[in-house]
């Protein structure tokens, strides 16, 4: 039977699905389910990722964790190792042939991998767009060229993708269909040997060693400054190993007792206010509704050049989806342990700059949640951005497998 049939017949629908860090791997990890359950037929994934999406049923050829790597400059020392697990992944590709490839964020390897699919002829959708509308907008060319649609979490990127003649849906954001942590104050203080009846001060440097060790001694400062009035919580990401994390801790040199966790929603949930990456980790401290600061440092030359191609009011996320200032960025220089307890006590009493970000964040999640249209190709199970996602993916394999036919 040819293979313009194979999405005509029982015969497994393979789908490759490449995520390289902690915030792309959990949205991967939603797929597999919600790819059988909009279509009701059998789905083979594989491909790059980490342990969620192994737990979900996707088998990895490569993990995650060998090739995730930040900074311009920082890629340089690990490339033999990049480009062997690059090959391993195509090498698996070919063995397999999926039937239509996913690609998570991640841009440095998914475009990479995007031009490689589309010379083998297998269809790309990329899920979670790149901040291409930041910087590198020279990359368009390659969504243009490799990609047949950009699955977006945030409402303007759609418009932005439009204006540019890509194929766009807007699917919503994952994260803000997540029930908030059903643990209580009290239960999560036991299981982590916490005092329920302090303040605490949710503690979150990145989900990437180098992110971490930049980020990591100005927050500790900031932590040591702030006293011993607070405990300090620490959600560690599925990317890094905690032991690690302790030597990091013990490295900075600080007296502050921080007591690592595995749970950052239920971390920043219990907490009074957050300190947090530049990352996805801000969208769960908006969706959530716990205050906090943005900081964010990257290496000294990674900054002297990238900061001039980066054309935006605001770094952080939940700033730029407001269109103002909800939260207070500290980035770079202005990043600093007297700055960040400054902005932090800020947030600690009941008046009216806490009560106004509480607010902001609440605006912030209504327009994550935004219900996107779009129609669908195998049915209405389910109106989740993984379901919608899920559908728009079939939808690729079905057109692609029509045009081999």
């Amino acid at each position: 039977m040819s293979s313009g049939k194979n999405l005509d017949t029982p015969r497994r629908l393979r789908v490759l699905i490449s995520a390289g860090e902690a915030s792309g791997e959990m949205y991967g990890a939603q797929l597999p389910a919600a790819l059988r359950a909009v279509c009701g037929r059998p789905i083979e994934c594989f491909g790059m990722g980490g342990e969620r999406m192994s737990e979900a049923g996707c088998e990895l050829a490569v993990h995650a964790r060998d090739v995730a790597v930040v900074g311009l400059f920082e890629v340089l020392s690990h490339l033999p190792r990049i480009y062997r697990e690059f090959h391993k992944l195509l090498a698996e590709v070919d063995r397999r042939r999926p039937d239509v490839a996913v690609l998570i964020d991640f841009p440095d390897w998914n475009f990479r991998l995007a031009k490689q699919l589309h010379q083998r002829g297998i269809p790309v959708v990329y899920y979670v767009s790149p901040q291409l509308w930041a910087w590198r907008k020279g990359r368009l060319k390659q969504v243009q060229r490799y990609v047949r649609e950009m699955l977006v979490i945030i409402p303007f990127e759609r418009e932005f993708y439009a204006r540019h003649g890509v194929e766009v849906e807007f699917v919503g954001h994952p994260l803000s269909e997540l029930e908030p942590p059903k643990v209580s104050r009290e239960e999560f203080a036991g299981r982590w040997g916490l005092d329920s009846g302090r303040r605490w001060i949710a503690l979150l440097p990145g989900s990437r060693r180098k992110e971490l060790r930049l980020n990591l001694p100005a927050m500790l400062g900031a932590a040591a400054r702030l006293g011993s009035e607070f405990e300090f919580v620490m959600p560690v990401a599925s990317t890094l190993d905690k032991d690690w994390v302790r030597e990091q801790i013990a490295l900075c040199g600080y007296k502050v007792e921080v007591t690592l966790t595995d749970d950052a929603k239920a971390s920043l949930l219990h907490a009074r206010a957050g300190v947090v990456a530049s990352g996805t980790a801000t969208v769960e401290a908006a969706l959530i509704g716990t205050p906090f600061v943005m900081v964010y440092r990257v290496a000294g030359l990674t900054w002297t050049l990238g900061r001039h191609l980066v054309k935006l009011p605001y770094y952080g996320m939940v700033n730029l989806v407001a269109g103002r200032e909800v939260v207070p960025e500290l980035i770079q220089d202005g990043f600093t342990p007297e700055k960040v307890e400054r902005e932090v006590r800020v947030l600690l009493e009941d008046d009216e700059a806490r009560l106004q970000m509480q607010k902001a964040l609440a605006e912030v999640s209504g327009m994550l949640r935004g219900a996107p249209s779009g129609a669908s190709s195998c049915g209405s199970a389910g109106d989740s951005a993984a379901h919608r996602a899920a559908r728009a993916i079939l939808r690729v394999a079905e057109s692609a497998s029509r045009a081999r036919e």
